[in-house]
C-alpha cells in the first residue's frame, strides 16, 4: 500500500483540500477556506500546514474566535449548507470564544468545521498555559465545553485516528437530519506527531447533499388528513432553503389554494407580493398570518423546528380540530405536537403529498381571506412611509424606507435584539433566499460578523446588516474584518440608547424600567457613543442620517462606496411594528407592583389557548 508520511496537522490539511463538490454547475472544494486566529495549541502545527495551501484553502485572519466562526456559520447559512468553511482556535480561551459560535450552528442546524488546539496528550508538562484543570478527571479540557453544542465531537490521540474521523465529520455535516458543527479538538502535540498515511486517503472525492425521501405510509396518511381540510395552510421554515425546494413548495401552494406563511428562518421563500403569500408568522409576525393560524385546521410544517416564536408559545393555533403534518429531514422534528410526520427531504416529500392528494384544492375563499388579510397588512405597512416627522424615526419607517430604496438582490441580514421582529414583520422580500435572521439561538454579535461571512458566499447583490448600538458594542471588529478583505457590506447601524427592545419587554410585563436603556442603567456619565467615529477607524465609510428625508442620498452614497459604508441613524426606543402574538414569558405570580399582577393575569388568560402536544 503506498503511503505518503505527514504530521498529524498536514494530513488535515491536506484531506480537507482534497473535498469536493458541484454548486451551480461548477466544480469548487466544499471547504471554502478557513478563518483563523492563531496562538500555542494551533500556530506552530496547523498554521504551518494551511500556510502553503493558500490558493486552493486561503486563510482569513479573525479578530475575535467567536466572530470569525460566527462568519462561518452565516457563510454555510448563504451557501444553504452546500459549502463549509472553517474555524481554528489556539487552546483555552481562544477555544471557548467559540463555544456560542458552535451553539448557533446548532440551533439553527448549519454546518461549520471547528478545529481547536488542545493541551498535550502526554499530559508530562501540565498544566499548560491557558489550561483549565479538572480535579477528577485530567483527561476533561475545556474543548469539553463544546459537546452539548456540536452534532459531531472527537479529540484526536493518534494522527491515524483522522482517517475514521473526518469522514465522519463531513457526513454529520452534510446529512440534512444531522447537519450542523463538527468539532475536532487537536491536541498540539499530536498534531506535530508524523504518521504513514495511506495514499487513497487524499484522493479527490465529491460529495452531494442526500435527498432521503419518505416513507409511503406517513405520506398515505398526511394525504388522508390535508384531503378533508377545509382550511389548510403551509408554514415555510429554513428546511424550504436548505433543500432547495423554494419553487416546489410555491408550485405545490398555487395548485392548491394553500396560503402560505413563513418562519424567521423560511423569511423569502415568497416574494412579498405572491398571491400565496400571507406573511410572517408567530411573535415576531404579522395580523394576516397569525389570523390564518387561528382558523386554521390543518398545518403544514414544512422544515421547520417549530420554536416558539414561530407557534406563538404553541397558542397561536386556536382552531380545536386543527391537525399537523410535519415534513423534516429530522425525525426529532417531524414528530412534534404529535403531528403526523413525514421523514424526509422537502422537495422529494413534497413530490410525493402532490401525487397522493390527487385533485385536491382548498376552498377558493380560504385563500381569499387570506389575501385580504396580507392586504390589510400591507396597507399597515405603507403607513409608516406617510407618517409625518416627529423626533426620531422608529425602526418601521427606516426599514420601510430602505426596503424601498434596495435592489431585488440584495440580501438582508440581522439577529439579535429589536431588529429581527422589525424586519420579519416589515421586510418586504423582493427575491427569494435573500434574508437572513439569525433567530434560533439570537445572537449578539452575528450581524456584523455574520455579514462578513455571508458576503463571502454572495458575489452578486449588497449585504445589508442591520445592526442596533446594543449588538455593535458588544461585538464589531469585523467591521475592519470586511474592509481589509475586500468583502463591502453596507451596515445599518441602528442607535435606539440601549437594550430597547428588553426594555419593551419589562415594561410590558409589569416591570419597572431599569439596566436596559443606557440611561435607566447605573452610571456616573451617560453619553452617546460615537459610531461615525468608530467605524471610521476601522476603515469604512461612515455617514450620520439626522431625516428620514435624507435617507436616499445617503443611500446611493453607500451603494456606488467601493468598500463597507455605515449609516448610523437614532431610532426612537418606544415605538414598534405592532404585530405578533403571545409568547410565554416568566411573569412572577406573587409581586408588590400592582402591573406585575395585572400582566400575570393576561399570562393566565392567554395560556387557556396552549396546546399540550394533543
Amino acid at each position: 500500500m503506498e503511503t505518503i508520511r505527514l504530521t498529524m496537522a498536514q494530513a488535515l490539511v491536506k484531506w480537507l483540500t482534497a473535498q469536493r463538490t458541484v454548486v451551480d454547475g461548477h466544480e469548487v472544494s466544499i471547504f471554502a477556506g478557513a478563518f483563523g486566529i492563531f496562538g500555542h495549541g494551533n500556530v506552530t502545527a496547523l498554521a504551518e500546514a494551511l500556510q502553503p495551501v493558500q490558493d486552493e484553502l486561503p486563510t482569513w485572519r479573525g479578530h475575535n474566535e467567536q466572530s470569525m466562526a460566527l462568519a462561518a456559520v452565516a457563510f454555510g447559512k448563504a451557501m444553504r449548507g452546500k459549502r463549509i468553511m472553517i474555524a481554528t482556535s489556539s487552546i483555552g480561551p481562544g477555544s471557548t470564544n467559540m463555544v456560542t459560535a458552535a451553539a448557533v450552528a446548532h440551533a439553527n442546524r448549519l454546518p461549520v468545521l471547528l478545529l481547536s488546539g488542545d493541551t498535550f496528550q502526554h499530559r508530562i508538562v501540565d498544566p499548560v498555559l491557558q489550561q483549565v484543570e479538572n480535579f477528577g478527571d485530567p483527561t476533561v479540557t475545556v474543548c469539553d465545553t463544546f459537546k452539548p453544542v456540536t452534532r459531531y465531537w472527537d479529540r484526536i490521540t493518534r494522527p491515524e485516528q483522522l482517517v475514521q474521523s473526518l469522514p465522519q465529520a463531513l457526513a454529520t455535516m452534510l446529512d440534512p437530519a444531522t447537519r450542523g458543527p463538527a468539532f475536532l479538538a487537536l491536541p498540539q502535540d499530536i498534531q506535530a506527531e508524523a504518521y504513514d498515511y495511506p495514499a487513497k486517503f487524499f484522493d479527490l472525492k465529491f460529495h452531494y447533499i442526500r435527498r432521503p425521501g419518505p416513507d409511503q405510509r406517513d405520506i398515505d396518511a398526511a394525504a388522508a388528513a390535508l384531503s378533508t381540510a377545509d382550511k389548510p395552510m403551509i408554514i415555510a421554515g429554513g428546511g424550504v432553503h436548505y433543500s432547495d425546494a423554494i419553487e416546489r413548495l410555491t408550485h405545490f401552494a398555487e395548485a392548491r389554494g394553500i396560503p402560505v406563511v413563513e418562519t424567521v428562518a423560511g423569511k423569502s421563500t415568497l416574494v412579498h407580493d405572491h398571491p400565496n403569500y400571507a406573511g410572517p408568522i408567530g411573535v415576531t409576525g404579522s395580523t394576516a398570518a397569525n389570523a390564518v393560524a387561528e382558523d386554521a385546521d390543518l398545518v403544514l410544517a414544512v422544515g421547520t423546528r417549530l420554536q416558539d416564536f414561530t407557534t406563538g408559545s404553541w397558542a397561536v393555533f386556536k382552531n380545536p380540530k386543527v391537525k399537523f403534518v410535519a415534513i423534516n429531514t429530522a425525525s426529532w422534528d417531524a414528530h412534534k405536537q404529535q403531528a403526523i410526520p413525514i421523514v424526509g427531504d422537502a422537495k422529494v416529500s413534497l413530490d410525493a403529498l402532490d401525487t397522493a392528494i390527487g385533485d385536491y384544492s382548498a376552498p377558493e375563499a380560504w385563500l381569499q381571506f387570506a389575501q385580504a388579510q396580507i392586504a390589510q397588512w400591507h396597507d399597515y405597512l405603507d403607513s409608516w412611509k406617510h407618517k409625518p416627522p416627529q423626533g426620531k424615526p422608529a425602526y418601521a419607517e427606516i426599514i420601510q424606507a430602505v426596503n424601498d430604496l434596495c435592489d431585488d438582490g440584495d440580501y438582508c441580514l440581522s439577529a439579535a435584539g429589536g431588529l429581527p421582529g422589525e424586519l420579519t414583520m416589515g421586510w418586504r422580500s423582493k427575491s427569494v433566499a435573500s434574508f437572513d435572521s439569525e433567530y434560533g439561538y439570537s445572537t449578539m454579535g452575528y450581524e456584523i460578523a455574520g455579514a462578513w461571512g455571508a458576503k463571502m458566499a454572495r458575489g452578486d447583490g449588497d449585504v445589508i446588516a442591520w445592526v442596533g448600538d446594543g449588538s455593535y458594542l458588544m461585538m464589531n471588529s469585523d467591521i475592519y474584518s470586511t474592509v481589509m478583505t475586500g468583502h463591502k457590506v453596507i451596515f445599518m447601524i441602528m442607535d435606539n440608547g440601549g437594550f430597547a427592545v428588553i426594555n419593551r419587554l419589562q415594561v410590558n410585563t409589569g416591570g419597572e424600567e431599569f439596566n436596559n436603556l443606557l440611561r435607566t442603567a447605573r452610571h456616573e456619565s451617560y453619553f452617546h457613543v460615537d459610531f461615525v467615529k468608530h467605524a471610521e477607524s476601522m476603515g469604512a465609510l461612515v455617514e450620520k442620517v439626522e431625516k428620514l428625508a435624507d435617507l436616499p442620498d445617503a443611500w446611493r452614497r453607500a451603494k456606488a462606496a467601493d468598500r463597507s459604508y455605515a449609516i448610523v441613524m437614532d431610532v426612537d426606543e418606544y415605538t414598534w411594528t405592532e404585530g405578533g402574538t403571545w409568547w410565554e414569558v416568566g411573569i412572577p405570580e406573587v409581586s408588590d407592583r400592582e402591573q406585575v399582577r395585572v400582566a400575570r393575569a393576561e399570562w393566565e388568560a392567554e395560556k387557556k389557548h396552549q396546546r399540550v402536544g394533543i
